[in-house]
């Protein structure tokens, strides 16, 4: 079969399963199990494609019609313009998160001390590493299997002075940090069971549920962080594109000034953050 035929029989595969990027995905799932890129279908469509690939292929694309999520089949996403190893281990990285990114490097000098909570790939921590000077940070998550991940993306993208340590929250943090981060699970625990299939049946729970209303680690996060922010130190965090006010009233009320939402490209609010006040 073609390369191009082969693209077209996973396309219709994908829609008739439902699968909203049907037509993305087809490819993104063809240029993985061939090497190729994306000129390649309109190039090469004619190309014969090796039985041993077209099998391979026929096979992920049942995987991606039964919900798989693309990133669990290729094991790789990109984010800040960096490959990530992902597994079910770990919350997928999602280019909303990059918002939260781009906001601390906006503020992030050279030498600075990064902490980010809930870690999981290490996708943020990382990111601000490789876009920094001498800068070091440590992750904490309380899945083991995340962060073997995260190592395993530390290693690959030759970040050095990236720590990453077992355990809830701070419960194992040690020090002061100019810059505290974090993409905490902030999901009503009611609404999980409504989410697409390719979320909860495949993300991680405890990476999704924030407890009853959805802001049980901003509370632990925000009067805790106090106790390890330098002062002047600054707190981001990631929120629901619901969750301005309500978060936005905790950082305030635990003391924290300069408290600014920021929107995704979306337009939904996306990101919380403020400057803890010199003690």
């Amino acid at each position: 079969m073609t390369y191009g035929r082969l693209f077209e029989t996973g396309k219709q595969e994908l829609e008739a399963a439902g699968v909203s990027e049907a037509a993305l995905d087809a490819r993104l799932l063809l240029e993985f199990v061939c090497g190729t890129k994306r000129h390649d279908l309109l190039a090469h469509g004619d190309r014969p494609v090796e039985r041993a690939q077209e099998e391979r292929y026929r096979e992920l694309v049942k995987q991606r019609a039964a919900r798989t999520p693309l990133q669990h089949i290729t094991g790789t996403q990109e984010f800040m313009g960096l490959d990530f190893r992902v597994g079910p281990e770990a919350l997928i990285p999602r280019q909303d998160t990059e918002i939260l990114v781009e906001e601390v490097l906006r503020e992030l000098h050279d030498g600075f001390r990064i902490l980010d909570l809930c870690t999981g790939t290490g996708c943020i921590l990382l990111s601000l590493l490789h876009y920094s000077n001498d800068c070091a940070g440590v992750g904490t998550d309380l899945s083991a299997r995340a962060l073997e991940l995260a190592r395993e993306n530390a290693r690959a993208l030759g970040e050095e002075n990236a720590v990453f340590v077992e355990g809830d929250l701070f419960e194992k943090v040690e020090g002061k940090f100019e810059m505290i981060v974090s993409n905490p699970p902030y999901i009503r625990t009611d609404v999980i069971d409504t989410l697409e299939e390719e979320v909860r049946l495949h993300e991680p729970r405890m990476a999704l549920d924030g407890g009853g209303d959805g802001l049980f680690f901003y509370r632990e996060i925000i009067q805790k962080s106090r106790d390890y922010l330098c002062g002047g130190g600054r707190l981001y965090l990631e929120i629901g594109y619901d969750q301005k006010e309500a978060v936005t009233g905790l950082m305030r009320e635990a003391g924290f000034a300069e408290v600014t939402a920021v929107c995704d490209y979306a337009g939904k609010d996306r990101v919380v953050y403020g400057t803890l006040c010199s003690l």
